[in-house]
């Protein structure tokens, strides 16, 4: 009796697992005449509506990192969108087309808070997600979206940066920003200037904002990336602690700021 017992209660459990399944889409949309590939993760066993969070890939485009990170927020019960800020779901391998095309959107201020706030709308209007609970994360150039997108006083509760840099907002867009922000920085990353740091802060608490700003020893850039070595660069390294501690400190901050339905 007790071995049948064991067996139905294994038998329940992989049902359960199975009907738990992370639902993965492509959605386009189109921002002025260019047309772009957002990626949609959430957990289809949830019921109603859940908070949302939006994803900013790094300078490399839409590929792989950022899609798994989606995954990973739609594992803990949230419905992730992964933003395209270069159109098509473009994206490159080499450090200098990178560079070009995420400096090609920093030329353009207005134009590059235009494609944030249009995936923060896809994401918004969602059957899964609960519109009025809502927050942003970045990866490098993904961080600088984030915080360009908190800059225009979207309704964000939480916005979430990791090894980016820190556009200075000014003394209107300080005042705008609604979210609680977390800004996950390496002590060592020779890519954000410490004068760039200071400035950024300097704003931020001249308006009044909720930050909370970590550096983390020994950490450089991309310090979230696990193959962030294969580039050849000293500056741009995967650091485990650094990782683990600032993903926990994320999970954190949607849980206090938007909840969880995991």
């Amino acid at each position: 009796m007790r071995i049948a017992a064991l067996s139905l209660a294994f038998l329940l459990a992989a049902v359960s697992l199975a009907q738990a399944e992370i639902k993965t889409k492509v959605i386009k949309y189109e921002v002025g005449d260019q047309t772009y590939d957002g990626y949609l993760a959430y957990d289809d066993s949830i019921e109603g509506k859940r908070p949302g969070v939006l994803v900013f890939h790094e300078w490399w485009g839409l590929n792989g990192y950022a899609k798994e990170r989606t995954r990973m927020l739609a594992e803990k019960g949230y419905v992730a969108f992964a933003a395209d800020m270069y159109g098509g779901g473009k994206f490159v391998e080499h450090p200098k087309d990178a560079g070009a095309m995420a400096g090609k959107v920093r030329a353009n201020v207005a134009e590059w808070q235009k494609r944030a706030v249009a995936a923060l709308d896809i994401l918004r209007g969602q059957p899964q997600c609960n519109p009025s609970e809502l927050a942003a994360i970045g990866y490098c150039f993904g961080g600088s979206t984030a915080l360009e997108l908190a800059y225009t006083g979207a309704d964000l509760k939480a916005v979430a940066t990791f090894h980016a840099a820190l556009p200075t907002p000014t003394e209107e867009q300080a005042k705008a920003i609604k979210a609680k922000l977390l800004v996950c920085n390496g002590a060592a990353d020779g890519f954000v200037s410490k004068e760039s740091i200071a400035a950024f802060k300097e704003k931020l608490e001249e308006a009044g904002d909720d930050l909370t700003f970590v550096n983390f020893p020994g950490a450089v850039h991309s310090f979230t990336v696990k193959d962030a070595g294969k580039h050849n660069n000293p500056g741009m390294q995967y650091n485990q602690a650094a990782d683990e501690k600032s993903w926990a400190m994320l999970m954190e901050l949607l849980k206090t700021q938007l909840g969880s339905k995991e």
